[in-house]
């Protein structure tokens, strides 16, 4: 399947609309807080001299920092104003960016081929997909590491919904950034829990580790506390 023109002018939209300041986007917080710890969580399952492929990169920021724990890291989105923004954030760093729709099976199959297994960094994609693109996104994970990648998928739990629900009902309505995310129709923590591990396992994907977490984000509560969303992450491998 396809995404929707919808979901697609959605996200194409939030992206045109936001600026090239680091931290703009509610989810683009400090490699030193995602990137970095997940790696951590991966590389005793995963080879760092293969490629690494970060799955809804945005503007990069995560990517970049990929980059430095393994051979080579691509990011693809299918948004291209995100990869817009992650190519002018990226400069002359050793990273690659493409526009790719996980959904469109040729295309991800393509990018296997060009890149032969590798790993895969997905944070938080599943559970924003529209439900009848999750299964081709869970399947495009197992295709692009193929027998010898390994991956690391975090994604949000129900839990987020509550934490996103108590922010946006502060006195002044949702904060900035939040209420951005709600003003392009983004829907964050829309999958159940128990559909997770479900489209992992019916993709052909075996789980090697997996716990829970939380993604921190770029925005706070009126109190000052920052918002940082329940997840739960998976290591995974080809079964």
């Amino acid at each position: 399947m396809n995404i929707s023109d919808t979901y697609r002018d959605a996200w194409q939209s939030y992206w045109s609309e936001t600026s090239d300041a680091r931290g703009e986007a509610i989810w683009d917080c400090d490699p030193s807080l995602s990137a970095a710890p997940h790696s951590e969580l991966l590389l005793p399952h995963a080879d760092p001299d293969r490629t690494i492929v970060d799955l809804g990169c945005g503007n990069g920021t995560q990517t970049r920092y990929l980059a430095t724990r393994f051979a080579r890291a691509v990011g693809v989105d299918f948004s291209p104003a995100a990869v817009d923004h992650a190519r002018r954030a990226a400069g002359d760093a050793p990273v690659e960016f493409q526009q790719l729709d996980l959904t469109d099976t040729d295309a991800v199959r393509a990018l296997h081929r060009r890149l032969g297994d590798s790993h895969v960094y997905m944070r938080a994609v599943i559970h924003q997909s529209e439900p009848a693109a999750r299964p081709a996104v869970a399947a495009a994970v197992a295709e692009i590491i193929g027998t010898e990648g390994r991956a690391f998928v975090v994604e949000l739990t129900s839990a987020s919904r509550d934490v996103l629900s108590r922010a946006a009902a502060g006195p002044a309505g949702p904060p900035p950034k939040l209420r951005r995310v709600f003003h392009h129709g983004l829907k964050p923590a829309a999958a159940p829990d128990e559909e997770i591990p479900r489209l992992l396992a019916e993709a052909g994907l075996t789980i090697l580790a997996d716990g829970e977490t939380a993604l921190p984000q770029t925005e706070y509560l009126p109190d000052g506390t920052r918002i940082d969303l329940p997840a739960r992450w998976f290591v995974l491998a080809r079964a």
